[in-house]
């Protein structure tokens, strides 16, 4: 009797079993196996190809983003006698429009005052409590048993969040306390010791301390037109246009201005262009592989749309198609050059408007989005939770793990059909085995037989 299946597979019958299952199991799983594989590297390349789409997408908003809000295509203020003032462009600034004389008068300043010398910065200067008014704002500084001494004050009065700055200072023969408030008038302090007080903590208050010098204000005229900051960093006066005051030059007039970088826009316009048309491609290729494709067929059309979408304010030139963008038959972008010429030399400020949009009460990012914000909308849509790309994501994520399931329970049912070969095939082997014996013995017998009729 056969002890086991694996015992008699291969031998008795003169057939090889081994073989006959390995084929039959082949044959069973093989084309299943390849038909998964096929499958899985399929929604693989599309995962890749969806990845890449993504990365071109956020690449091109980025850049794009990154060129507005680092003035790369910004117009570039003009100064002339950069010793006196310098100035820099934000958002808004426009070269046709702006031009102006700026004459500084004086530059603003903080209070400073300055104690004697202190031999010691660490010994007692005297108990009880100081008031520090700045603005008309009074805070209470308080000497006592821990703190009784030049660094205890120092520390004190900048604990107050009064606005005033203490420092000590070596100089010769000890230490001086000096103090330093907000720039502007509004910024002019006193340091007064209240009723009670030592005498020593009177040589520190501003009236027993020198005047290194007053606060005051800026004072500049625009175009004879005056005005006063308490800074010298003046925001608020020029649209698009920040100017830092760097000293007084009464009398003297410094022209200001903006010149357009030009180049840089009419190149940025090719770029755009050539960008934009490879990031086309990626959506394509991730659209043309098999599964679902509604949701990129999406990001394309508001794509497509960028170069009818109305991107400013101006009146005639506020889209990509007013400056030379058109698109192809075939949905890639293309520019006409010799209009984008024509455009740059008629309204440059126009151009660049679609690039670099203003931002004032009336220019916002409704009425004048400029590329970048339009851009930028349709790629957080996209990639935000529940958009295009993340739905398609998530869809071949599924598959994915489907794929990997279903493979599973293939090769689990290949398996056990392998198993009941094996097992039905070694059966026959062993019947095999046995009828080949019980002819053997037959044969024999007959022979036996045969033999012994003929004696």
């Amino acid at each position: 009797m056969v002890s086991s299946i694996a015992n008699s597979l291969g031998f008795g019958s003169g057939l090889d079993v081994k073989q006959l299952v390995t084929d039959l199991s082949n044959a069973s799983r093989d084309p299943k196996i390849a038909r998964m594989n096929s499958l899985t590297q399929a929604n693989q390349t599309r995962i890749s190809a969806l990845a890449q789409a993504r990365s071109n997408l956020d690449g091109f908003a980025d850049s794009l983003g990154q060129m507005v809000s680092d003035g790369t295509l910004r117009s570039t203020p003009t100064v002339s006698d950069e010793s006196v003032l310098g100035a820099t462009s934000r958002a808004g600034l426009s070269a046709d429009s702006f031009a102006a004389t700026v004459v500084v008068n004086q530059l603003a300043r903080a209070q400073t005052n300055y104690s004697g010398l202190v031999a010691d910065r660490t010994a007692a200067i005297g108990a009880g409590t100081m008031t520090l008014t700045v603005g008309g704002v009074a805070k209470t500084i308080t000497i006592g048993a821990t703190n009784n001494s030049l660094d205890g004050l120092a520390n004190a009065i900048n604990a107050s969040g009064a606005g005033v700055t203490a420092s000590i200072i070596a100089d010769e023969g000890g230490h001086r306390l000096i103090l330093k408030g907000p720039t502007g008038e509004t910024g002019a302090f006193t340091l007064a010791a209240n009723a009670g007080a030592d005498p020593g903590l009177s040589a520190f208050s501003t009236s027993g301390m020198t005047v290194g010098q007053t606060a005051a204000n800026a004072e500049f005229t625009i175009d004879g037109v005056a005005f006063s900051r308490a800074n010298n960093i003046i925001d608020d006066v020029i649209p698009g246009m920040s100017l830092t005051l760097k000293k007084a030059a009464p009398g003297q007039g410094v022209d200001i201005g903006a010149s357009r970088p030009l180049d840089m826009i009419k190149q940025t316009v090719g770029d755009f262009v050539s960008v934009y048309n490879q990031l086309k491609k990626s959506l394509v290729a991730a659209s043309s592989l098999s599964g679902p494709t509604t949701s990129l067929r999406e990001i394309e059309r508001e794509l497509s749309n960028l170069v009818n979408k109305v991107l400013s304010s101006h009146g005639s030139i506020n889209k990509l198609s007013d400056i030379g963008v058109s698109s192809t038959k075939d949905g890639l972008l293309s520019v006409d050059n010799a209009k984008l010429d024509k455009v740059l030399a008629s309204d440059a400020g126009a151009v660049e408007a679609l690039f670099n949009p203003r931002r004032d009460a009336t220019h916002t990012e409704t009425s004048d989005p400029g590329i970048a914000f339009a851009l930028d909308a349709i790629r957080d849509k996209a990639i935000g939770v529940n958009g295009a790309i993340d739905r398609v994501s998530k869809t071949l994520d599924a598959k994915k793990e489907n794929l990997t399931d279903q493979l599973e329970k293939i090769e689990e049912r290949e398996s056990a059909y392998k198993a009941r070969l094996e097992k039905q095939y070694g059966t026959l082997e062993a019947k095999l085995a046995a009828f080949k014996a019980t002819q053997t013995y037959l044969e024999q017998q007959i022979k036996l037989w045969t033999n012994q009729g003929n004696d």
